[in-house]
């Protein structure tokens, strides 16, 4: 999850090989989707497809309070 040359095979590997062996299958999954989000953003950041804090208070304003 370090490099951000490998593969999506190898950080599946690398998270795996990070996780207790006692490890359920929901934690797997679980971390494996974090990956993917976390993948997924920066491919948005990457593409000019984020905002900055400001815009996206602006745009929640209506559901934030305070």
């Amino acid at each position: 999850m370090h490099q951000t040359n490998q593969t999506p095979m190898q950080e599946a590997a690398e998270v795996l090989r990070n996780l207790p062996d006692d490890s359920s299958l929901e934690d797997i999954q679980y971390h494996l989707d974090v990956l993917e989000k976390i993948r997924k953003g920066r491919e948005d950041i990457a593409s000019g497809r984020a905002c900055t804090q400001e815009e996206a208070k602006q745009r929640l304003s209506r559901w934030l309070v305070g």
